[in-house]
């Protein structure tokens, strides 16, 4: 039977009427049809690891929080987008090697080093994109789980335990043999103020005694381990 338009003509034939493109795959895949498809959605948003699920042309068909953070929007905002709307590969020769693959249809993980600007100032951030052809063999071309890799640039954060420079030096002194009054007059401090910087030392490690403060300061790298006398590293 021929399909028919609102206004009762006929479609069949009709070269003006384009014809019906096959909605995008699911993300689910293979649990679409079945209880399993709202356990995937539900585990893919508490992934902290940036994911989406794309088209083999890379238009986004779902994406967790985490990869929504990476683009500075909410998940539901990336249907549709392109991953190369935000990721610029390094190395187009990567990309390549991924388009002649889903060509010849292949199935296999796919590295693409990446960078893109991130955070309101649109600071650069690099990272991986591991593209992973999904879905049935018989599927052709198949769906894209994309998975991104951050690569941290920023500066390393300060060794747990840090210690003031006054403290440093409090411990310096005292891992020479210095006693409380000798470490007071060295650092214009009082026997009460050197004990005062000891014990909130003792209270912030949780360790009892000098040795124990000052075994603990050379294991934090507080102290330097290849110098005598002591020093602040």
């Amino acid at each position: 039977m021929e399909n028919e338009t609102a206004d009762g003509a006929s479609s069949a034939g009709d070269p003006a009427v384009p014809p019906c493109e096959p909605p995008p795959p699911d993300p689910a895949g293979p649990y679409a049809g079945g209880p399993w498809r709202n356990y995937f959605l539900i585990l893919l948003d508490r992934i902290p690891t940036p994911i989406a699920v794309c088209t083999a042309h890379g238009e986004v068909i779902i994406a967790n929080p985490a990869m929504a953070t990476e683009w500075g929007a909410h998940a539901g905002a990336l249907r549709g987008r392109n991953l190369l709307d935000l990721f610029e590969p390094r190395a187009k020769a990567q990309l390549d090697r991924l388009t002649e693959a889903l060509r010849l249809g292949r199935r296999s993980r796919y590295p693409i080093e990446v960078r893109w600007p991130a955070g309101p100032d649109g600071t650069a951030r690099e990272g991986e994109l591991t593209i992973d052809p999904v879905g049935a063999p018989s599927v052709n071309p198949p769906a894209l789980l994309a998975l991104l890799r951050v690569r941290e640039s920023g500066p390393p954060p300060a060794p747990r335990g840090s210690a003031s420079p006054v403290e440093a030096r409090i411990l310096a002194l005292a891992a020479g043999g210095a006693t409380t009054a000798s470490i007071g007059t060295a650092l214009g401090l009082t026997v009460d103020g050197v004990n005062y910087h000891l014990t909130r030392l003792a209270r912030r490690w949780r360790v009892q005694g000098r040795t124990a403060l000052v075994a603990r300061a050379y294991v934090l790298g507080v102290l330097a381990a290849d110098s005598w006398p002591p020093e602040p590293a």
